[in-house]
């Protein structure tokens, strides 16, 4: 099936990663039955060795992962699974991703874009499950228009902080603009990935290419 190359047991590595920050989430096998489940169901289904059985990922958990798309490899021995983790669990220990265990750290590491869902899950349960003092929580109750002039108080300070040449001090006031973008998206009903989406529409955002610079379209 798709010229794929399964081992001498009749199964292939799939990494499932999620859609829309690429972290890494799990690595399970599938065979061609487990395969064709999951294209047919839009759902993972991986093949347990341990149990020998067809495994409908989050059967037993309820943390399910929806399908978005399959890649494989150059040598089409791998599969690449980018999958929205339900529940935010992808792990049987709990965890989110299953490669929790860091073996070496070659110093300092960027920052990852991972917490820009972290950001938005938290400001979601703040709404859904507010606390006393959580500026949050202040912000949704006030709405959208004292959000708006947060975000155009945020937007200034860091133009304030450029001019000045201050990077470190722009660094702050841009993830304090970060933050109040979060919150006014979520005010209005929407969250990041749709600004990300928008972004994948403007550039070339395919494996084999490099990304190509694109003007912002106007609304005529």
């Amino acid at each position: 099936m798709y010229d794929l190359k399964y081992n001498n047991d009749g199964l292939i590595p799939a990494i499932a990663v999620d859609a829309v920050t690429n972290e890494v989430l799990m690595q399970a096998y599938m065979n061609e039955e487990a395969l064709q489940k999951t294209l047919e169901t839009g759902e993972a289904h991986y093949w347990s060795r341990s149990r020998k059985k067809l495994w409908h990922k989050g059967e037993e958990s309820g943390h399910f992962q929806k399908v978005k798309s399959i890649y494989a490899d150059c040598d089409r021995d791998c599969l690449l699974l980018y999958v929205e983790q339900i529940g935010g669990i992808a792990c049987h220990t709990g965890s989110r991703s299953c490669f929790f265990n860091k073996i070496a750290d070659f110093g300092d590491a960027p920052g990852n874009t991972r917490v820009l869902r972290v950001l938005s899950d938290t400001i979601k349960d703040r709404a859904e499950h507010p606390k006393e003092g959580s500026y949050t929580d202040y912000l949704l109750a006030k709405g959208v228009e004292k959000i708006c002039k947060k975000v155009g108080e945020e937007s200034t300070e860091a133009v304030i902080a450029a001019m000045k040449g201050d990077n470190a001090e722009l660094d702050n006031e841009v993830a304090d603009l970060f933050y109040h973008l979060f919150v006014l998206m979520h005010a209005r009903g929407t969250d990041y990935t749709k600004a990300l989406k928008v972004l994948e529409n403007r550039h070339d955002c395919g494996a084999d290419t490099p990304a190509r610079e694109a003007k912002p379209k106007k609304n005529k």
